[in-house]
């Protein structure tokens, strides 16, 4: 159903001529998701109270070895349980001196909260800690200290599991968390963080790049998925090539009114593909958007979909790059079109293109069927061009934050914007499609990308730097002029919590979660929010097809938890008197947020608890509109 967006100030004057409204207010233009970042032991975004799920994959110890190398390289030689606990410790492998005991590594804590970590687990065995001193509680449960997590690290040996009943579901619970991880698996404050965003996208948590492989450079293996074998909630760690489970998307998605992007492992066979998109259609709430993509960057040659694909789509097929990788995407749009059948409004079917490469791009999309896909998308990065690394690298350790800003508002001019207004003109008007946008930010990265630049201390500064902040800003300010039309351009972020690098890319808007921005500044994130919480600021929505309305309805309010600001949506049925009250949990009256006469049709009430000084906690929202009375509840941390 479509809806249109208009500002208050001039709703009245335009209400008689919404159906022909056609462009959207400034403030209205953009609207930002972020991309997640992926797990991994030396991760610094943590979205779990339980941080076995991103521990590393077991390595092994030789046991009795007087030279006790790091790792004795056994691993793959073990044996397992399907949730991938081994099956006993110590084993004994052929051809081998030592029994080997496994053993897992989280590198870097920085991020982590100091305290005391509680760690549970069943079976009969022992379980060690290194590097922090720990305690063992009873048979099941050990505690450890973490008072200054900023480089340290911790590593768990599992030193005997009994066969009959092997050690297996660890836990390794934040401090604070022990009773209530079951119920609220999502770290609090990566929940307040993210909670600026109204849509994520799951690439990294689904591990897309290199999914599935047993080694990210090698893509020779001609392996491909069933259902059966995809990431599980019950694996020992998500921190692997399959990535977070489905069902933690979906909890996230429907719990905190986030709308989500997910993306098909490339090497998913049909009945995996068609029991992905089941899951997906069964399980989120109807009102929440899916975007629906096939794989990632399937023309990017560092990862091993585009390298598989040219293998086994093209060569094997004798059919040209990227042409042969076309049968894949179509694929994957045909069956989740046939599984949502008449509920295919509930989805975004999008196609991937390469921003800088207008060729390929048009070689996939036009060689799709028309109408099996409804969007497509590009990057927005802005990043340094090969001339301006060149002079920056001239420069080497005399190179300025202002010389680094300079060569990419060049870059910019020369390449990005170009780019992106003839992605535009070639693809999206042409075939009157929406353009999307599946990752954008800084790309301020050295040539050739992975190698140690001379000039390392300015990229690394202008990640703090006021400098940042306005390339953001202007750059937000460009991609407004892309949008026509109704509906703002969709970007997401990328990415959102990791820390800096100049060799291979400061990608987070937050380098941890415990950033205190007052110390350490964040510039990109400040943009990001500010631009958010500026769009479509006190807004109501009208809904242009007012006879389709059947019912009143006071949705959950979004983001949730929040801080400082959240949106109300209700649906009246007819023209009434409306009042939206808020009360904190003991049933005491907060506030009236709205009393007044309003028009039947879809309506928003931003609320910004800053006009308000409350402390974090559950609130209650009211809406009563003649005999209609609903309550729901709201999550505030601060």
């Amino acid at each position: 159903m479509k809806r249109i967006c208009i500002t208050l100030f001039i709703s009245l004057l335009l209400l008689n001529d919404l159906q022909s409204q056609t462009s959207l207010p400034d403030s209205c233009k953009l609207q930002i998701g972020t991309n997640l970042g992926g797990l991994s032991d030396y991760g610094t975004e943590l979205p779990f109270v339980d941080l076995m799920h991103n521990c590393r994959t077991w390595f092994t110890k030789d046991l009795g070895n007087p030279n006790d190398p790091w790792d004795s390289g056994n691993a793959a030689l073990l044996s397992y349980r399907s949730d991938g606990y081994p099956t006993e410790i110590p084993q004994n492998i052929e051809g081998t001196d030592y029994a080997q005991l496994v053993e897992t590594i989280w590198a870097i804590t920085d991020g982590w909260p100091s305290g005391t970590y509680t760690v549970f687990y069943d079976g009969t065995g022992e379980i060690e800690f290194d590097f922090v001193n720990s305690t063992q509680i009873n048979s099941n449960k050990i505690t450890f200290e973490l008072p200054n997590p900023i480089g340290s690290q911790v590593a768990m040996i599992i030193k005997s599991s009994l066969a009959s009943d092997p050690i297996r579901n660890i836990r390794v619970i934040m401090p604070g968390y022990e009773n209530t991880y079951l119920e609220q698996p999502f770290y609090p404050l990566w929940l307040e963080k993210l909670s600026i965003f109204k849509s994520v996208r799951f690439m990294d948590w689904g591990a897309t790049n290199n999914w599935g492989q047993k080694d990210p450079w090698s893509w020779e293996d001609t392996t491909t998925y069933n259902w059966n074998e995809r990431a599980k909630m019950e694996n020992y760690t998500w921190a692997n090539s399959k990535g977070i489970p489905y069902e933690m998307m979906i909890k996230l998605m429907n719990e905190f009114n986030i709308d989500g992007w997910v993306c098909v492992p490339h090497r998913a066979r049909n009945n995996y593909i068609q029991e992905m998109a089941k899951l997906f259609r069964d399980n989120i709430n109807t009102e929440r958007k899916l975007f629906v993509e096939y794989s990632n960057e399937t023309w990017n040659w560092m990862f091993g979909q585009c390298q598989w694909l040219n293998k086994y789509g093209c060569e094997n097929n004798n059919i040209s790059w990227p042409e042969g990788i076309v049968p894949y995407i179509q694929n994957v749009m045909d069956i989740w079109t046939e599984v949502y059948g008449s509920e295919i409004g509930r989805i975004e079917r999008v196609v991937g293109v390469q921003t800088a490469w207008q060729d390929v791009s048009n070689r996939i999309v036009f060689n799709l069927r028309n109408g099996s896909f409804d969007s497509f998308a590009t990057t927005s990065y802005f990043g340094l061009p090969e001339e301006g690394d060149a002079a920056l690298d001239s420069l080497g350790a005399e190179a300025t934050v202002a010389d680094v800003a300079k060569w990419a508002r060049f870059g910019e001019e020369k390449y990005g914007k170009p780019w992106l207004r003839e992605q535009k003109s070639t693809i999206g008007d042409s075939l009157n499609i929406p353009m999307r946008f599946y990752e954008g930010g800084q790309h301020l990265t050295p040539t050739p990308f992975g190698d140690e630049p001379t000039y390392a201390n300015s990229l690394l500064d202008i990640q703090r730097d006021t400098s940042m902040y306005n390339l953001y800003m202007q750059w937000f300010d460009f991609l407004k002029t892309l949008q026509t039309g109704n509906e703002p351009l969709q970007i997401m972020n990328y990415s959102f919590v990791s820390g800096r690098s100049a060799r291979y890319g400061s990608w987070g808007i937050l380098e941890s979660l415990d950033q205190d921005t007052s110390i350490i500044p964040a510039p990109k994130y400040k943009a990001i929010k500010e631009t958010i919480d500026k769009s479509c600021n006190s807004i109501v929505s009208v809904n242009d097809n007012i006879k389709e309305i059947k019912a009143f309805t006071l949705e959950q309010n979004y983001p949730n938890p929040f801080n400082p600001l959240t949106t109300i949506k209700f649906v009246l049925q007819k023209d009434s008197h409306v009042k939206l009250e808020l009360f904190n949990i003991l049933g005491e009256k907060i506030a009236t947020l709205v009393d007044k006469e309003m028009e039947a049709g879809s309506h928003n009430y931003q609320l910004s608890i800053s006009n308000y000084k409350l402390p974090s906690g559950v609130y209650i929202y009211k809406l009563q509109s003649g005999e209609f009375l609903q309550t729901r509840k709201l999550m505030l941390i601060k």
